[in-house]
């Protein structure tokens, strides 16, 4: 599997921890553990990923880390 950066967050407002793939737009995901959050985050990228190569677009290749905390 390609591998994307995930920044993983607690949401106090959602009450879910919130998965977000900044190399591919609007894909999100979220879970009520991390583990969960996680899982499927992996779901949401393959199907991402499939419905652009579906739609014929660009799949952006994978950058590594991106963020530095």
């Amino acid at each position: 599997m390609t591998r994307y950066e995930l920044i993983i967050y607690w949401s106090d407002v959602d009450q879910a921890y919130i998965v977000e793939v900044p190399e591919l737009p609007g894909c999100m995901a979220d879970g009520s553990t991390y583990q969960e959050a996680v899982s499927n985050a992996e779901t949401i990228i393959r199907e991402w990923i499939e419905t652009a190569q579906q739609l014929g677009r660009v799949i952006p290749e994978s950058r590594g880390r991106l963020v530095y905390a």
